[in-house]
């Protein structure tokens, strides 16, 4: 099980609570909300990596990471506005190696109950 560790302003409106939640599910490999939360057309881009679309390719890519999930995760920043947000943080695998992240979210609408863009940025810790 993911340790996680959330700031405690990361919740405080309906979208922060949604992505917060996304982020949760992300580090603990919940498939069921995840593929739940994104649009059919979603777009997930590991910028500098790779891009992912459609709703059966994000789906595959999260398959493919079973058994590396995080052993602890820090959620620092949720913010949003309008059909954007953005959460950052760092997260901490079984190997030791230490991440940070900061992940950028498009909404499918301004109601922001559905993800229909990602865009990742992901550096590793030396310290």
């Amino acid at each position: 099980m993911t340790k996680i560790d959330v700031a405690a302003d990361c919740g405080n409106s309906p979208k922060m609570q949604f992505l917060k939640d996304f982020n949760v599910a992300f580090a603990q490999l919940d498939l069921d909300f995840l593929l739940q939360a994104v649009s059919d057309d979603i777009q997930w881009e590991m910028v500098g990596e790779t891009v992912v679309k459609g709703k059966e390719s994000f789906a595959a890519t999260l398959k493919e990471m079973e058994g590396e999930h995080p052993t602890a995760m820090r959620i620092a920043k949720v913010i949003t506005h309008g059909k954007t947000g953005a959460v950052q943080g760092e997260f901490l695998m079984r190997n030791g190696n230490k991440y940070a992240y900061c992940d950028v979210y498009g909404f499918k609408s301004a109601k922001g109950d559905r993800i229909s863009s990602i865009q990742s940025y992901v550096i590793q810790l030396k310290v």
